[in-house]
Order: structure tokens, then C-alpha cells, then sequence
């Protein structure tokens, strides 16, 4: 394709920058008025403390409709860089380009949303070419904590980028080939405009370490524990680490039990191209309960002390198959993502309260390493691609802003770091943010995706926070109270000094009080009786508990 005068190309996150998770990149080709679009990742991100009763959150695709889309290419099979595609492929509408192990998992997943036979989905063979208008995608080799992570080398017109996805430099990665260096360099060596690159571990020294030690150390921790049921917690996705557990396990004279569902999901996929080949079948629910102690091991999900999954169900003794207890093992061969130290405090707690001895990163430092790059890896991949400009993603603000000094330092001619939503403009001329454009997230609640100002969170929100008073009664048709007024309390406080019952009894004063002074109209709408009830009861609230909880008021009319 060749350039007109007016042809930019554009880089536009819409998720991923500012953050760890909910990758959605897009890259625009073409004038302002006739742009085509290339869209790269479709994660998720997961709820906290501060989204109660929801587990997972995507980013808002609004921008993108009635935008050309060329194509969506998947970089690698982690959820939060394909997790969204079932809720917001259908707000996008553009065939999926992915590599055999990452379709596999994306067909499971748009199965599982009922949308499977509307999309159309193209296997691309590692190092594979895409052309897709204006943009010529080639997938380039990596190595991650994940089988088959690509970087993208996208070449336009204009220069070629590259997105270099999820990574690290491993020499041994026990899955899959090394990063492709020699790809990564003739790029260099042809010009690279700009590379938009993983930030997450910019703040650490050194380089993240093998895969291979991981198996080495695995392999000493496991076979020496000669006595008791061992239990493994790690990544699902992580199929190298997953491999590196069996075959420790099957050194041990040990047989595996997988446990979750994310495990037979991933291992399923990871044999479908030819993966975790030549292992002793794994062993069915019968054959756990009963297989000696010290012959089994359990492969688990739920290493970041996740509710439902494996070992919490485990620690809380509710697993149907699993048993740990006095004499038994459970090793976590997984870093704490920030966020989950609470969660996986407890679930440890609880594991050993039951008597299992627990091994972690922290006291066995080589049974895990990390799958993104730290500095040293950072400065070699900058050499080999030599980019004009350096665009940090996929990190936290001061990982964007940090990465980019990096870049600077090594001698990157120009460095921009985009928030979620700002345009840049990538050529011709200088790199610069030329427009914002809409953008956020939303939430998936009750099986749909509302809005960050949904009224349904927000007032769940409010009651995790400030409590519900429910206030009843009854009036007749001319508007006077004709029953007691029973308030109710939800979340609220008492104590021996004032019991919760007082407190609600001089509310239920306070909202008669309220009613009795509206007269004429005011006492035939409910509304303006509601409203009159929840600021007199707000109020109150705010001088007993120092809460403005929410107050629902129901009206029987006889």
C-alpha cells in the first residue's frame, strides 16, 4: 500500500497503560477521517475490594464503533491479553489472527460465550505473516510464561513497530525456542520507528532467570520430600512450569492429580500442539482418593489464594478428592501478584493450620522466576531493535515513566509514555499525543457488562461502605400513618452503650417525625416522602455510626 500526504500512523491503548492487565492496543493507519485499524490483545482485569460482586473488568471498546478494523491478533493466551474476547468481540466484529495454542484457547473461551460460530478465527504458524490493508503483521518469537508468546513486528508505510506483547530473554525455556534475536536485529538492522514494550519488572536489576533452574530446583525440593501428599500451586498458563512438575514429580516415583479447572483446560491445550508429550496419564478423581501419600502430587490452581479455586477449596477443607494435612507438602511455585497478599496469606494460614509445610519463593528462592523482563533484558532488546521511539505499556505509572528513563539513558532518540486513551501519533514527524479519545472500563455484573458509573455497583459500593437502613409502613389514602414504623438495619453497629435496637427506635421517631410534618400534596407522593425520610435518617445516621448509609423507605397504601 502506498502513503498518501495525509496518512499518520497511530498508536491508541485502550487498556494496558497505567496498569498490569486489560490489554487492548490499537493501531490506526491512514487520514483522520478514513483511518483503519488495527486492534492488538483483548484482556481482562479482576475485581478487588473496590468493585464488590465483580470478578471481572474489560476495558470499554466504545471508540471503536464504526471504526474499519482490519483484523484483532493475539499476541499470546494469557487472560488478560484474550480474556475479554467473549464479551467484547461482538462490539468489534474482525476476524482473530492467533497462533495454534492461543486459537485453541480462544475457541474454548468463545464456545463458553455462545459466539464461537460467528467468528472467524486464522491459525497463523509461529513466525507467520498476516497482511491486513495497510498493516503487515509478522509474528515474531518470544519467550514468556506462557506457550507461544509472539511480539508483532507491524510494518506500514510509514515504518514498522514493534509490539514486542509479553517477555523475557531465556536460553532455556524448557517449551517452545528462545526469543528469536536474530529476527528482533534484522528488524534493527531494516529500521524500527518505534517498539511499544513491556514494562512490568523495569524496577528490577539483572535479568529474570531460566525456566531451566526452575526444574532443577523443583526437581531437588520435590525428590526430597520422601514422606506425605505434596501438593504444587502455580499458573495454569505456565505450561513450561506445569512440565517442569510432572517430570519432577515422575523422577519422585510420584503420579499427578490435576486439580481445577483452568489446569485440564490449559493441559488440554497444551497437548493439542504437542506439548507435555511422553507423561504418564494423569490420575482420575477414584484413583486420588485412594493412591498412596507419598506416590501422588497434586498440580493445583489458586496459588493467588483465589476463592473458589483448588487449594483454597482444599484449605477449607471442602475438596472432594484432595486431603493435606499434618506430614504434607504444599509448594507455590508462583510469585505474589501485587494485590493478592491478603488472600494468600490466609490461604497459607489455613494450610497450616492443618499441619502442612508450606515452601515459597521466599524461602526456596529458584522454584519460581518471573516471565517479563527486568533491566538487563531491557537494555539487550533495545539493542538488538534500536528504536527511534520508546512507547512503554503494560505497567503502572511508574513503571511507564521509569521505563521510559531507561530508554532515554541507553541513548532512545525519543520516548513517549500514553495513558489509556491518549493517541499518539507515531509518523510522519515527531511522536507526540495528538488527541484523547473515550475510553474506561466496564464491568461484568450478573452475567452483563455495565458502566463504572453503573447505579447497581454504585449502591453496592455505598452499602459495603455505609450500611442500609430499611424503613416500613403503612398510611391510608389521606396520607397519615396507620402503623408503627419498623426500621430495619443492614451493616450497622451497636454495642453495650447503645444497643442497635435503641438506635433504630429513635429512627423510627425521627422518620414519623419527618412524615408528620408534610402536609396537603407532599403526603400523597411517595416520592417526596421517601426523600423526606432519607435526609432526616441520614443525618441521624451520620451523628450515631458516622455513616450516610443508603435508606430504602416502603410505603403500604390502605
Amino acid at each position: 500500500m502506498k502513503k498518501s500526504t495525509n496518512d499518520e500512523l497511530v498508536f491508541l491503548p485502550l487498556g494496558g497503560s497505567g496498569e498490569v492487565g486489560m490489554n487492548l492496543n490499537l493501531y490506526g493507519y491512514g487520514p483522520e477521517a478514513n483511518r483503519q485499524w488495527l486492534v492488538v490483545d483483548v484482556g481482562v482485569t479482576f475485581g478487588d475490594l473496590s468493585t464488590p460482586g465483580v470478578d471481572v473488568i474489560v476495558p470499554d471498546p466504545a471508540f471503536l464503533e464504526g471504526e474499519t478494523i482490519r483484523g484483532i491478533v493475539l499476541t499470546h493466551a494469557h487472560e488478560d491479553h484474550i480474556g475479554a474476547l467473549g464479551w467484547l468481540w461482538p462490539r468489534m466484529k474482525a476476524p482473530l489472527y492467533a497462533t495454534p495454542f492461543t486459537a485453541y484457547l480462544i475457541r474454548e473461551k468463545l464456545r463458553e460465550a455462545g459466539i464461537l460460530d460467528q467468528v472467524k478465527i486464522i491459525e497463523v504458524p509461529l513466525g507467520g505473516t498476516i497482511d491486513l490493508g495497510p498493516f503487515q503483521v509478522t509474528m515474531v518469537t518470544m519467550t514468556h510464561s506462557i506457550a507461544e508468546p509472539n511480539g508483532l513486528a507491524i510494518k506500514t508505510p510509514l515504518g514498522t513497530v514493534l509490539h514486542t506483547g509479553d517477555w523475557k530473554i531465556d536460553e532455556e525455556p524448557i517449551i517452545g525456542s528462545t526469543t528469536d534475536s536474530s529476527a528482533i536485529t534484522q528488524l534493527g538492522d531494516d529500521g524500527v520507528l518505534a517498539m511499544v514494550c513491556d514494562s512490568t519488572n523495569v524496577f528490577v536489576e539483572g535479568s529474570a532467570g531460566s525456566e531451566a533452574g526452575v526444574r532443577d530446583a523443583l526437581e531437588t525440593l520435590i525428590g526430597g520430600l520422601t514422606k506425605g501428599r505434596i501438593a504444587v500451586g502455580c499458573f495454569a498458563s505456565n505450561v513450561a512450569r506445569m512440565d517442569s512438575v510432572i517430570r519432577a514429580a515422575e523422577l519422585a516415583g510420584r503420579r499427578i492429580f490435576l486439580a481445577g479447572r483452568s489446569m485440564h483446560r490449559i493441559t488440554a491445550a497444551a497437548k493439542h500442539v504437542g506439548l507435555l508429550a511422553n507423561t504418564k496419564k494423569f490420575l482420575s478423581d477414584e484413583e486420588a482418593r485412594v493412591w498412596p501419600a507419598d506416590q501422588i502430587l497434586y498440580l493445583c490452581t489458586g496459588s493467588q489464594g483465589e476463592q473458589n479455586a483448588a487449594l483454597a477449596r482444599v484449605a477449607n477443607g471442602t475438596h472432594p478428592t484432595m486431603k493435606l494435612g499434618l506430614g504434607d507438602h504444599c509448594i507455590f511455585s508462583s510469585r505474589v501478584i501485587p494485590g493478592n497478599e491478603l488472600s494468600i496469606g490466609r490461604l497459607q494460614d489455613k494450610l497450616a493450620d492443618r499441619g502442612v509445610r508450606l515452601y515459597t519463593e521466599k524461602d526456596h528462592p529458584g522454584i519460581h522466576v518471573s516471565g517479563h523482563p527486568c533491566r538487563d533484558e531491557l537494555r539487550q532488546m533495545y539493542a538488538w531493535a534500536r528504536p527511534k521511539i520508546a512507547v512503554p505499556t503494560h505497567g503502572m505509572r511508574r513503571h511507564l515513566v521509569e521505563h521510559a528513563n531507561l530508554a532515554k539513558d541507553i541513548g532512545v532518540k525519543e520516548t513517549i509514555t500514553p495513558r489509556n486513551g491518549d493517541m499518539v501519533r507515531l509518523a510522519p514527524g515527531p511522536a507526540a499525543i495528538i488527541d484523547e479519545v473515550p475510553s474506561g472500563r466496564l464491568y461484568v455484573d450478573g452475567g452483563r457488562l455495565v458502566t463504572e458509573q453503573g447505579e447497581a455497583l454504585h449502591e453496592r459500593r455505598h452499602a459495603s461502605t455505609n450500611g442500609v437502613l430499611i424503613v416500613s409502613f403503612a398510611m391510608d389514602k389521606r396520607g397519615k400513618i396507620i402503623s408503627d414504623i419498623d426500621v430495619r438495619a443492614i451493616g450497622l453497629p451497636g454495642d453495650d452503650e447503645r444497643p442497635l435496637g435503641d438506635a433504630l427506635d429513635d429512627l423510627a421517631e425521627r422518620a414519623e417525625a419527618a412524615v408528620m410534618k408534610l402536609k396537603g400534596e407532599a403526603l400523597m407522593d411517595e416520592m417526596v416522602i421517601e426523600q423526606a425520610v432519607s435526609r432526616v435518617l441520614k443525618k441521624a445516621s451520620q451523628q450515631i455510626w458516622d455513616r450516610r448509609p443508603i435508606v430504602e423507605t416502603v410505603i403500604l397504601r390502605l
